[in-house]
């Protein structure tokens, strides 16, 4: 899943070395912690969060099946 999120982010920032991603795991949920740039975060949060909430749709919908846990993903600062 780590490997979907960076493909989707790295082609939107300017600075794709500065991409990291943190998983949380519990016992019913999965969080996945992204962190960019500064400069990048407009453009991976998108205006009113289109980019962000397209990102969880694509992150949801890969992961719906394949696990019993709920699967969240955070744009960290």
């Amino acid at each position: 899943m780590k490997e979907l999120i960076l493909t989707i982010v790295k082609p939107l920032v300017d600075y794709p070395d500065e991409v990291s991603i943190n998983l949380e795991e519990s016992d019913r949920s999965i969080t996945y912690k992204l962190s960019v740039h500064p400069e990048d975060m407009g453009k991976v949060i998108g205006k009113q969060g289109r980019v962000a909430k397209a990102i969880r749709t694509v992150v949801y919908a890969a992961s719906g099946s394949k696990q019993q846990k709920k699967v969240f993903l955070e744009i960290v600062e």
